[in-house]
C-alpha cells in the first residue's frame, strides 16, 4: 500500500497548492482597491477554491492514513 501513501501525498499537494492560491486571491483582491460588490464577487469565488481545495487536500490525508493502516 506504498503507492496509496504517495498518492494521498501528491493529492493533499495539490490540495495544500489551491488553498495558497485561494488565499493569494483574496489578498490580491484586497489590494486593488475594489468596491464593496466586486470584492464581494472576488471572495465569492475564492471561497468555493478554498473549499474544494480543502475537501481535496482532506481526500488526501484520507488515502495517506489508510495506507499507512494498511502497509
Amino acid at each position: 500500500m506504498d503507492w496509496m501513501i504517495w498518492i494521498g501525498a501528491a493529492i493533499s499537494v495539490v490540495g495544500l497548492l489551491g488553498l495558497v492560491t485561494s488565499a493569494m486571491r483574496v489578498v490580491r483582491a484586497k489590494r486593488e482597491g475594489l468596491d464593496d460588490d466586486a470584492l464581494r464577487t472576488a471572495v465569492k469565488s475564492a471561497m468555493v477554491l478554498n473549499f474544494g481545495a480543502l475537501m481535496l487536500s482532506a481526500f488526501g490525508l484520507i488515502l495517506v492514513v489508510v495506507g499507512v493502516i494498511l502497509a
